[in-house]
């Protein structure tokens, strides 16, 4: 899809539908304003009639305005103009698309960029202008006998600028939008892949065409020979009980401008947890929902979908994707609990329960990228059922031994907002993972459950700035409109974009 800025009265803008914002209480935006008074109070009249209302996301169409070129208008509600948050223009925006897809109209002229929101800039309004739009032509039908008829996806978008001309900034935070879009498209597509489509092969074979895409992305493989040769007791321990062998897969991008060497050239790494499928090994899930640990592998999705972001970008930075890759199966040559591993760092583990293997997988990997001498590193996992409890599904869980990291992280989180909320990282929690017979547990009981699985990633990450993201809630949604959700791959993009300010 073609995207355009615009100046100029928005009623003359061609197109085949002009997409207009009305506060609850009937206040109106500065386009929607033009137009009720070019058509002599009609919007009004509309909403004193009780024909269009301002809620939240609520949508009409109309047709055949005079006075206005295109002949669809769609009003979108945007709910308490006090009260609007990027959260909340998201939702409005999302839900604008979502009607002119069932509107039949094949291009479009969008005025909600025009909007003020408190404490938000211009940029950060084009910018999720253009991920929203992006991410609303998602489809996933690789797997029907018979696809559906695609919606209909306009052929051209264009936006309302605030101002007499676009600015530069403006049109590039919108570019970064579309970009971004991509990698969250990205992330759900590999998110919503079978398990006998994603295995850590697929994940393997994905880098190597990442790198064929794009030139400033090399890709390396590390096959199990040479994990064993590291000393990766803890993640061969989860691969080994499946027949597909596990990857850990490398993908080194080189930004513009970033010689190597120089401090500021450090890398920041992402490391995502690729489990492809968790039957939770021979401490085996219930079956409800068992379908869904699929979703395993979302936070190495993210990864994927950041790095080709970033790379779409070109942002000039170095940075580093690292995803752990492995099945959780049980089998006969599977791990057991009270079987006691030795990791990369030479620690080692009582597996009291083999469902908590992401760890495993992670530590190890987390031992690994020490040797890229990281500025951070950040890894992403749906790692616990407990950050579900605790968070639900709006905001990830985020944890560091650094607090201008975690900040930063949350920063970024709010910025785009992809939210996620600071947890404790306290010493008074480790104890929980003693174990009489080896260095740690896997696993520290009932309580504080996603808070004990980030301290035993604490554990391997001493020599490294490091922040852990729990997905868990975010990755996916259950239900009719079950599906990979792309998160956290706009608050990972907005931090590395940050960085490179920085």
């Amino acid at each position: 899809m073609a995207y355009t800025i615009k100046s100029g009265q928005a009623a003359k803008q061609p197109s085949d539908c002009l997409i207009i914002g009305l506060y609850q209480n009937g206040d109106m935006t500065p386009s929607t304003e033009s137009i009720n008074k070019l058509c002599g109070g009609q919007i009004k009249k509309w909403f004193e009639s009780g024909d269009i209302n301002g809620a939240l996301g609520k949508t009409q169409i109309f047709h055949g305005l005079k006075q206005v070129t295109a002949p669809r208008i769609l009003v979108v509600g945007l709910g308490d103009e006090k009260k609007l948050t990027l959260v909340k223009y998201k939702k409005a925006f999302s839900l604008s698309m979502s009607a002119l897809k069932n509107s039949g109209a094949k291009s479009a002229h969008h005025c909600l960029t025009e909007i003020t929101i408190n404490g938000v800039d211009e940029e950060e309004v084009f910018r999720q202008a253009g991920i929203m739009a992006q991410a609303s032509q998602y489809q996933y039908q690789l797997f029907k006998s018979k696809k559906k008829k695609p919606e209909a996806k306009p052929l051209a978008l264009s936006f309302q600028s605030n101002g007499q001309s676009a600015s530069k900034s403006a049109t590039a935070a919108l570019n970064q939008g579309q970009a971004i879009g991509n990698g969250v498209n990205v992330a759900r597509d590999l998110g919503n892949h079978p398990s006998n489509l994603c295995t850590p092969g697929y994940l393997a074979d994905e880098a190597k065409k990442l790198a064929k895409k794009y030139t400033a992305i090399t890709t390396q493989i590390i096959e199990e020979k040479q994990m064993a040769k590291l000393g990766m007791g803890a993640f061969l321990s989860v691969s080994k009980g499946s027949d597909l062998p596990g990857k850990l897969i490398v993908m080194k991008y080189q930004g513009p401008g970033t010689g190597k060497g120089a401090q500021q050239d450090k890398p920041i790494v992402l490391v995502g947890k690729g489990v492809t499928f968790d039957s939770g090994g021979i401490s085996l899930k219930p079956g409800a929902a068992m379908d869904e640990m699929k979703y395993d592998m979302c936070g190495a999705a993210s990864v994927f979908g950041t790095i080709n972001a970033v790379a779409e970008m070109k942002l000039p930075i170095h940075m580093i994707a690292v995803v752990a890759a492995a099945e959780n199966m049980p089998s006969g040559g599977a791990s057991k609990p009270g079987d006691i591993v030795t990791t990369m760092s030479g620690q080692t583990v009582e597996i009291l329960n083999t469902d908590a293997e992401g760890r495993l997988v992670l530590c190890d990997t987390l031992t690994y990228v020490e040797r890229f001498k990281p500025r951070a590193v950040v890894d992403i996992a749906t790692l616990t059922g407990a950050c579900v409890v605790a968070l639900g599904s709006h905001a990830s869980a985020v944890y560091s031994n650094n607090e201008t990291l975690q900040q930063s992280l949350l920063d970024a989180g709010t910025s785009s907002a992809d939210r996620g909320w600071a947890m404790p990282l306290w010493d008074d929690y480790q104890e929980l993972l003693n174990s009489p017979f080896a260095d740690m547990a896997n696993i520290g009981g009932k309580a504080a459950g996603t808070i004990t699985a980030a301290c035993f990633l604490s554990r391997f990450t001493k020599k490294y700035n490091w922040a852990h993201i729990d997905i868990a809630g975010t990755a996916w949604r259950s239900g009719k409109a079950k599906g990979a959700t792309g998160r956290p791959v706009p608050m990972l993009t907005q931090y590395i974009m940050s960085r490179c300010e920085s």
